[in-house]
């Protein structure tokens, strides 16, 4: 299989688990709202779910830099990193993103931003010391592909959907205390109850895993691209392997900013079982790098 192969088959994955998600919330508020015999509950946190997890992404780049406390650079401070921005950037075809350096010593790098126009490539400052020249242009190749597969907009959308799963859940728990609807005198009643009360446990565990499954899609999708990009996909599986063997821990690693980076911030759990890898917010290295090398440009 080619990269081209391998990226178009992470694209396919990814709109398959939207749809699926898509086809879960209807389905689920379907549900609710025979429970209630309201839509109207459906539509309000539909609403309120989309306008919080829109604006937030609005903000996006400026809440995240601020969690991270990076600061930007100019060509004058880091000569050898913005050419190599500004030259993946002429090669992919997209406009030149702002430059940050978060003050961190464990080697890693995220983008962020609403499009092009506010997009940013973060790298931490152990990154610059312990990556060569080709390794470097790897990992800014995969943050360039982040940008221009615009994964910040995808990623706010299935936020926002799992954001409904949420809220739909926890509103049905709450009011079912109180509500005597599905009494044991209509037996079909009692039956949409049961099926509205599990759902409501399990609606949320389902949501955060088809939300992690469709990052760790678009982090193997940003992978093949950003390999595609420089032409070298040895040299973003040697930083992969750099970046994953670095004991280093990060100071400011915080869950809500973890998904962001290339690889996972939070070093010492790593784990190879099927139950560890599907709560992961990023595909185990050694994947990632078997398919690098295991790939023809």
């Amino acid at each position: 299989m080619t990269l081209y192969n391998q990226a178009e088959s992470n694209i396919r994955k990814t709109w398959f688990l939207i749809t699926g998600f898509l086809i879960f919330i209807i389905a689920l508020g379907w549900l609710f709202s025979r429970y209630f015999q309201s839509p109207v509950i459906l539509y309000i946190a539909v609403i309120f779910s989309v306008l919080t997890s829109f604006g937030s992404y609005w903000w996006s780049d400026k809440i995240v830099l601020s969690m991270t406390r990076s600061h930007p650079i100019k060509e004058e401070d880091n000569r050898e990193l913005f050419h190599i921005v500004e030259n993946l950037c002429i090669a992919s075809g997209i406009p030149m993103p702002k430059i940050y350096i978060m003050p961190e010593q464990q080697p890693n790098a995220f983008a962020t931003g609403r499009d092009y126009q506010h997009a940013v490539v973060v790298v931490t400052a152990g990154l610059l010391g312990r990556l060569n020249k080709s390794e470097l242009e790897g990992v800014i190749a995969h943050e360039l592909s982040h940008i221009k597969n615009k994964d910040m907009l995808l990623q706010t959308v299935v936020v926002a959907l799992a954001g409904i799963v949420v809220m739909l859940s926890d509103f049905f728990l709450r009011i079912s205390f109180y509500s005597r609807r599905g009494s044991d005198n209509n037996r079909g009643g009692a039956i949409i109850a049961l099926l509205g009360l599990a759902a409501a446990i399990l609606a949320p565990i389902a949501a955060t895993l088809v939300q992690l499954a469709i990052s760790r899609k678009r982090e193997f999708l940003a992978d093949a691209s950003g390999a595609l990009l420089t032409r070298y996909p040895d040299g973003l599986a040697g930083a992969l392997e750099k970046i994953s063997g670095d004991p280093t821990p990060m100071r400011r690693a915080s869950n809500s900013t973890a998904h962001l980076f290339i690889s996972s911030p939070f070093k010492g759990k790593k784990g190879a079982s099927w139950l560890v890898k599907i709560f992961m917010t990023h595909p185990p290295i050694a994947e990632r790098v078997a398919a690098l090398r295991g790939m023809k440009v």
